[in-house]
């Protein structure tokens, strides 16, 4: 995004630095330009209004951006963090040739940590340890997980875990999320998102805009070789950057959307409506579910012991790879195996096993998911750097890494935009003019109005910003035009 004061009714169409896939488009002047001259052209109406609205939107989101952009680099490479600080839970010293019946590891885990009620076992495999996972009412949604090694039923270790994730990733994921705030904090992740895709979509547009007469390969994806120092020198980075990352922000700003606050729930409910909701299995053992008298339950508590021949059973109907054991409440449910592949090809089917006859009496397969239930969650995947692995990763820090830079260099032009003659000195660029919306035929206006009002239902941490800021920029406009017209009468 930009932070540039370029004034949008004096446009240079020759010059030749990009204008930035997150930049308000700028106009040096013909001093930037060489090669033939180009006649220059005044802007439409709807480029001075992208213009100015990208350059408030830089200057105000960039911060909470700049955040998230930094949260996220740290996030990234929690895999290799966890297994560097964590090492004694999460692997086991030497791996055997075969493993203790995970009853047995389960039994190891309660006789070390007879607290809480099991709900969860994903067990281990390779240098892996098996995860034995016990809630406690002051724990709220987290719980103690007891590490225990598959190969000899010793207990390595316990820690305080949320969904699986340990301390420092959990901590990590907050921070990401909602600055160890809490819900409120949530509400700067979600306004970041909600902006995110308008920056990187108006810099698109103004940098294509700006290169029309001089388009080519070379001027819209390289730098300025021509620029050595200066405000080209820090647009041409800022944009041909912007440009590279545009594609992957994008997918960010959608994908960390699907999980907000208000736009998540807008989407959740989308997918209702389009019957497009992950799908779950069917636990319940009673008569009316289908199962048979045998395995209808009797609301006793589930024997632990039993969890061999659940994931016998499992395994015996294909469940393949790493797996989370789900421990029902009482006999009268099924437990659940369902496969916790994050990496490409995702394995998610996930089966209900009635314990008492160790038979499966429901299966629901990820490639029976509905399409935007896939996308869904291929999409979180990969904004967790979990779908490709290192790679995934790699792409994720160079996203993160370029974002910070391209903030930077927005900043730094804005600054290097400000007038220095002595009678014109200001601490910071102007910004672009008011009044570009009556340049834009009243057809499109109208169409913009209701897009807009829509869009700001369906992200209501863009809508409201957006609203705000109007009210305030036609109040502060009408002061000045008051004063303005005071003075000179």
């Amino acid at each position: 995004m930009s932070v540039s004061s370029d004034v949008p009714d004096v446009p240079d169409p020759s010059s030749s630095s990009t204008a930035t896939a997150v930049s308000t488009a700028s106009a040096d002047g013909p001093q930037d330009v060489p090669g033939p001259a180009v006649p220059s052209r005044r802007p439409t109406g709807f480029g001075a209004l992208l213009v100015r609205l990208h350059f408030y939107a830089g200057v105000l989101v960039a911060p909470f951006l700049l955040v998230a952009a930094v949260t996220g680099l740290l996030y990234t490479f929690t895999p290799q963090l966890d297994h560097v600080v964590y090492s004694k839970e999460l692997t086991v010293a030497h791996a055997g040739d075969s493993v203790r019946p995970l009853a047995q590891q389960v039994a190891a885990a309660r006789a070390e940590y007879p607290k809480g009620t099991l709900i969860a076992v994903r067990p281990g495999s390779g240098d892996a340890t098996t995860q034995v996972d016990l809630s406690l009412p002051e724990l709220g949604e987290k719980s103690h997980t007891v590490y225990v090694d598959p190969y000899t039923g010793k207990v390595r270790g316990q820690l305080t875990t949320w969904y699986a994730e340990t301390p420092l990733t959990t901590w990590l994921d907050a921070l990401h999320r909602n600055l160890n705030l809490g819900v409120p904090g949530r509400y700067y992740s979600e306004f970041a998102a909600s902006w995110l895709w308008v920056l990187v979509l108006g810099g698109v547009v103004l940098w294509w805009r700006r290169q029309r007469g001089t388009r080519t390969a070379r001027r819209l994806l390289l730098p300025d070789r021509a620029a050595n120092k200066g405000v080209r020198r820090t647009r041409s980075l800022h944009a041909v950057t912007g440009l590279w990352l545009a594609a992957g922000l994008l997918v960010l700003s959608a994908t960390g959307m699907t999980w907000s606050r208000y736009a998540g729930a807008h989407f959740a409910e989308a997918l209702d409506a389009f019957s497009s909701h992950t799908p779950s299995v069917t636990t319940s053992l009673s008569a009316d579910s289908g199962a048979t008298a045998a395995g209808s339950g009797t609301g006793k508590s589930v024997n632990p012991n039993e969890i061999d021949g659940v994931l016998k059973a499992a395994r015996t109907d294909g469940l393949s790879g790493p797996v989370e054991i789900a421990v029902p409440a009482d006999d009268s449910t099924a437990w659940t195996v369902t496969q916790t592949r994050n990496l490409w090809p995702v394995g998610r089917d996930s089966l209900a096993v009635d314990a008492s006859t160790d038979t499966v009496v429901d299966r629901v397969d990820f490639a029976d998911w509905p399409l935007l239930a896939k996308l869904t969650r291929w999409g979180i995947n990969a904004h967790m750097g979990t779908l490709f692995g290192l790679a995934n990763q790699i792409v994720l820090a160079a996203l993160a890494t370029g974002l910070i830079c391209v903030i930077v260099w927005g900043y730094r032009m804005w600054w290097q935009r400000r007038p220095t003659r002595a009678d014109r000195r200001a601490p910071l660029g102007a910004p672009p003019a008011r009044g570009a919306w009556r340049g834009i035929p009243s057809w499109a206006l109208a169409t913009g109005v209701v897009a807009l009002i829509a869009l700001g239902w369906a992200l209501p941490l863009f809508g409201i910003p957006l609203a705000v800021f109007l009210v305030v920029d036609l109040a502060v406009g009408a002061v000045r035009r008051g004063r303005t017209h005071t003075a000179s009468s």
